[in-house]
């Protein structure tokens, strides 16, 4: 099975076109103030509008207010919505889109492991594994160890963190996933993404299967 990539972090119409015409399946946006790659509502709804067919844009919050996330879906024809705080099932399931949980592999095993946290979100589309602590920011750019991976769960797994054009292919070989999602790892500058690294990343993803 091919694995997905999606290029999360995106600030500009520029590098959503870039990323689109590399290859991409899906980008992400960030609605999180004290992130370094945070959008305005107007910027997100331009970025979507300039989305060719066949990517998906993914928005993504950190325990943000219900009436924010759905100001942004207002304005900005977002396809999935993924969650990578402490929000409850019922807060993630309130929207109209479906949605990703994060989960973060840091201390897993005080929430029972991965299994009794993901199947808290029955209705999740999907899970996001990263490196850090559950309900926290990520976006660290720190591996783990890929072989934590869960290869018997049910539902589809996309793995974060720390992933670069250098490592994507051994992390896709040792855990299997669905799809990874890369952000810092395919900068020139937080926010900025390279083109030249987007495509080595893309390349090494598809050449490992």
């Amino acid at each position: 099975m091919r694995c997905r990539v999606k290029i999360c972090g995106i600030t500009s119409v520029a590098d959503a076109q870039m990323a689109a015409a590399a290859g991409v399946d899906a980008i992400g946006l960030v609605f999180y103030p004290r992130s370094k790659r945070n959008l305005e509502i107007a910027q997100a709804a331009a970025i979507c509008r300039c989305v060719p067919p066949f990517v998906t844009t993914v928005g993504l919050f950190l325990d943000a207010e219900a009436d924010f996330v759905r100001a942004v879906l207002s304005a900005a024809p977002l396809d999935v919505l993924q969650f990578h705080g402490s929000e409850s099932p019922a807060y993630c399931r309130q929207f109209p889109r479906p949605y990703l949980k994060a989960v973060g592999m840091k201390g897993l095993a005080e929430y029972g492991g991965f299994h009794a946290y993901a199947d808290r979100y029955a209705d999740a589309q999907g899970f996001l594994v990263d490196s850090h602590a559950p309900g926290a920011a990520g976006g660290t750019g720190e591996t783990f160890d890929w072989t934590q991976v869960p290869q018997d769960y049910a539902k589809p797994i996309v793995l974060a963190g720390g992933l670069t054009p250098e490592n994507v292919a051994d992390a896709i070989r040792a855990s299997r996933v669905y799809a990874v999602d890369v952000s810092s790892g395919v900068e020139s500058a937080p926010g900025v993404k390279d083109a030249a690294k987007v495509m080595a990343f893309m390349r090494a993803a598809a050449n490992c299967q």
